[in-house]
């Protein structure tokens, strides 16, 4: 074997290994092809229309898809239609003031989330005058995800306060009314004296303004005309109890009847049961 063989052999097997520059270089375009990738597969920006206003809302997701977003203009809030894929999943949304927001009294206010009917865990970690960013963790399984505010598709609008402007009061003087006395006139009353009475029924007389029995005429009988004449209220009446008497007798008698009949059809009977 030559020389030029062995040293052929030799630098085959000992090849020079890279420097630290390559292998430093070779790192950082890893590091930032992983970056630029990760930028590309997970900042996602989808589009809104409110009243014919369309508005576009960034977000990042990890371990989830976003499949869809829509606006409740009546409940001030977002639905957004996701699937979580990875026992947990995160979204982290940007929205911008001007398109929505929760405030109350001119001041920043938490926004309410409920995943599947549920409050997920969230926090706020991005605000500024201009947007406002909520990281949310949702676990695997969500397929709805609403976030509720309070102001949608307005300016926000800083209230500034309002000088009033005292308003001097000017005393009106009350004039004194004089009240008037009405005298008044004593009424006099005037007594009614009972008349007496100048006319008394059948059957009775006049005597001392007093009615009292007519002791001239007998029972049953009535002074009319300076004649005692027989009283037709008393036959009238002693006629309607004498009616009355014979209508229950007759009702007593048929009662008796009709009961004698019943034992004799009663003894018939049992003595034809006998034979």
């Amino acid at each position: 074997m030559n020389n030029s063989a062995v040293k052929e052999l030799y630098s085959e097997k000992h090849t020079p290994l890279p420097s630290v520059n390559s292998l430093l270089k070779i790192s950082l375009g890893l590091i930032l092809f992983t970056m630029i990738s990760t930028a590309l597969v997970y900042a996602e920006t989808m589009s809104v229309d409110i009243e014919g206003n369309s508005f576009d809302i960034e977000y990042d997701v990890t371990g989830m898809t976003v499949s869809g977003i829509e606006a409740d203009t009546d409940a001030i809030s977002l639905i957004l239609t996701v699937d979580v894929n990875d026992s947990n999943g995160t979204l982290d949304i940007t929205f911008n003031r001007s398109f929505f927001d929760s405030t109350y009294q001119g001041l920043d206010d938490d926004f309410i989330l409920l995943a599947d009917g549920d409050e997920p865990n969230f926090s706020e970690i991005n605000t500024s005058s201009q947007s406002r960013t909520l990281s949310i963790e949702l676990p695997a399984g969500t397929e709805e995800i609403e976030i509720i505010g309070s102001v949608f598709g307005q300016t926000p609008v800083e209230e500034t306060p309002v000088e009033e402007t005292p308003v001097e009061e000017t005393p009106v003087e009350e004039t004194p009314v004089e009240e008037t006395h009405v005298e008044e006139t004593p009424v006099e009353e005037t007594s009614v004296e009972d008349t007496p009475k100048t006319q008394c029924g059948a059957g009775t007389v006049l005597k001392n303004g007093v009615c009292i029995l007519d002791e001239r005429c007998g029972p049953g009988t009535v002074l009319k005309n300076g004649v005692c004449v027989l009283d037709s209220t008393s036959q009238s009446s002693s006629s309607g109890k004498g009616m009355s008497r014979e209508l229950i007798m007759g009702f007593v008698i048929a009662f008796v009847i009709a009961g004698i009949v019943g034992v004799i059809f009663g003894i018939i009977s049992k003595a034809n049961k006998n034979n």
